[in-house]
């Protein structure tokens, strides 16, 4: 793995607030950046708003407001929703900015200098909610509704400028056959190359921008028309980094993290993000994202989630459930709950289950325990042991999920099984209160002789508390933190390095401070 990282999210429309899907994608995407971070590389992540596009439009309209004017007020939602969820992306891109947009326009003008761009005329069946054309079979298949939204499709038939997506198709489909992980799940890759194999056309990359109420990037070489919308949002994964070269400020500011080794999106979004953006990156001379993953969609109670049924998980639910649990909770829960690539179901009761089984019974009480029994039969302070390494029982309750987190947790991150990560961090806690209950230190303390073997115990537990919570930092930072606060680690101490999640690395004498309720049970 590269000593870089540039995890990316699809930058979201800003036709409406922010929700559960739109929270999902971009927890995962720092989880990402923040355990890359936390192995001592240099990780960038991006994330963003797509402005442009007639739904846009549209929902202006219906507002009674301008393009822009949403924009501005729906970007501040996400920017909040962020700063509530303890987002660290390093960078948030809006399509509206100069910095995006002159290199749109670069990229336009490249295109035409290599004539993968032509003028034409397109007719045929457009879905508005996808920003995408759908061809006479597929709007039939679906009875001319969306096969997204289910809102009945649009006639156009208009001038515009191509892309020559078809010369680039047969070269897409073996780079797929040949890059394994270039698409994952492995599911959503078959899906994406049993489609290409069907044939695809060219792609009308313009819009006329008086239907857009001039909103939009203008075509440079042709101010009547503005860039259509796909190309514009996917363009903004190397307009952040400052590529291509304008002559401004942001001129290669970060230029250096390109390719990108995964772009996170939704699976309804996967077509565009698989097909069109490497095809337009080839056309470019561009090497292509190491990943694009697909995750899946979440329903609500068991129902798909819809505003007038009140099970909408939207900016407003989420933050009430923040304030009654935590914001940690709630991005441990979402990325607990299913494999990530499958579609989730998002239930209260699931939520307090998996709160009070695994983060209050399981991982506080572990805490609890162990820093209780330091502070009554040590002073405070983590006790000597009688060894530095898990020999006897040690080994024999704690060694296999200790080993497990150590060998499989770079690459359950890398192919995003973080479900499967939790689990094993779960592994190693529940056979350290199994690990207690079997030695007993409680009972040995009745014992004066027995002084050694318990600091040797606790010695232990405090040691997989520290690395329990040194590999759940990613997931819950703000909860990490602060238990690890309770074995006297700091903040700044916190990392996944090969050296700092041996075994023995918490030193002998720290204080230790209680009480603790790091995950109060919720009844």
């Amino acid at each position: 793995m590269s000593e870089k990282f540039y995890v990316t999210t699809p930058i979201y429309y800003v036709n409406d607030e922010p929700h559960i899907g739109h929270a999902y994608t971009t927890i995962a995407a720092d989880v990402l950046a923040r355990y890359h971070r936390l192995r001592g590389r240099d990780v960038f992540f991006l994330t963003g708003t797509d402005e442009h596009g007639i739904k846009i439009v549209k929902a202006a309209r219906e507002k009674g407001t301008t393009p822009a004017e949403l924009a501005d007020s729906v970007v501040v939602r996400f920017k909040e929703l962020w700063k509530l969820l303890n987002i660290s992306n390093d960078d948030f891109i809006r399509t509206s900015q100069q910095r995006h947009e002159k290199r749109v326009q670069e990229i336009i003008r490249r295109l035409l200098q290599q004539d993968e761009i032509y003028r034409g005329k397109y007719e045929g069946w457009y879905d508005e909610g996808q920003e995408e054309f759908v061809t006479d079979f597929t709007a039939a298949q679906n009875d001319y509704k969306s096969a997204i939204s289910g809102k009945p499709l649009v006639r156009y038939s208009e001038e515009s400028w191509f892309f020559r997506l078809s010369k680039w198709i047969n070269r897409l489909i073996e780079y797929i056959e040949s890059h394994e992980r270039f698409i994952l799940p492995e599911s959503r890759r078959n899906e994406i190359l049993s489609k290409l194999r069907q044939g695809v056309g060219d792609l009308s990359i313009s819009r006329q921008i008086a239907k857009l109420d001039g909103w939009g990037v203008p075509m440079p070489n042709d101010p009547e028309h503005s860039v259509y919308v796909w190309i514009d949002a996917l363009s903004n994964y190397i307009t952040a980094l400052g590529i291509p070269e304008i002559g401004d400020e942001f001129d290669g500011k970060a230029s250096q993290y390109w390719p990108a080794d995964i772009h996170l999106i939704g699976k309804d979004i996967l077509w565009f993000h698989a097909v069109y953006w490497p095809a337009l990156l080839m056309a470019l001379d561009m090497p292509l994202p190491e990943t694009i993953f697909a995750h899946g969609w979440w329903t609500s109670e068991g129902k798909k989630m819809s505003k007038s049924l009140g099970n909408f998980i939207s900016f407003d639910t989420i933050e009430q459930i923040c304030k009654d649990y935590c914001p940690d909770a709630f991005r441990y829960f979402l990325l607990r709950e299913v494999p990530f690539g499958a579609d989730g179901d998002f239930s209260l009761n699931a939520f307090k289950m998996r709160y009070n089984n695994e983060l209050a019974n399981d991982i506080g009480n572990l805490l609890s325990r162990t820093v209780n029994m330091i502070g009554r039969y040590f002073d405070g302070k983590i006790p000597t042991p009688a060894q530095m390494e898990l020999t006897g029982i040690e080994a024999e309750f704690l060694n296999e999920p200790l080993r497990k987190l150590q060998s499989q947790a770079d690459d359950m991150i890398t192919d995003c099984k973080f479900s499967d990560y939790i689990a094993a961090v779960l592994d190693l806690t529940t056979a350290t209160n199994r690990y207690i209950d079997k030695t007993e230190p409680f009972r040995l303390a009745r014992q004066p002789d027995q002084q050694e073997r318990i600091a040797t115990i606790l010695y232990t537990c405090a040691e997989m508390v520290r690395l329990a919570l040194f590999y759940l930092t990613p997931f819950m930072p703000d909860k990490a933190a602060e238990g690890l606060a309770h074995l006297g680690i700091s903040q700044d101490q916190i990392e996944l390095t090969d050296e700092a999640v041996k075994f023995g690395q918490i030193r002998p004498g720290m204080s230790v401070s209680g009480p603790v309720s790091l995950f109060p049970r919720k009844i």
